[in-house]
């Protein structure tokens, strides 16, 4: 006997806007550290992935990707995991009271 799993109906993200990402064809350690990478070789790391977001004309479409997914690791849009979180919470707190003050 199969069994059916029921999946939540989740929009399929739109991966076009990584065809003109400025990072294509750069190394994922780049913008994905490495198991065990030490502080001062991540803040490194991380300012030359910052370097490429900065750059790139997509950077929007990227953050907004990882910020509705939520994507745990790595550079993107410009902002590293502790920084994503940040922003996930300034958005929710934004909607929040746009809710409140719309009522």
């Amino acid at each position: 006997m199969s069994q059916v799993r029921r999946q939540i109906a989740r929009p399929r993200p739109s991966w076009g806007w990584q065809d003109d990402a400025a990072c294509r064809g750069e190394d994922l350690v780049l913008f994905f550290g490495p198991d065990g990478e030490r502080q001062p070789e991540r803040e490194v790391r991380e300012r030359k992935a910052k370097a490429i977001c900065a750059q790139c004309p997509v950077r929007v479409e990227c953050l907004d990707y990882a910020l509705s997914r939520p994507e745990k690791y790595g550079t993107w849009g410009g902002l590293n995991e502790d920084e994503r979180a940040s922003e996930r919470r300034r958005r929710m707190r934004r909607a929040a009271s746009a809710g409140i003050s719309a009522a």
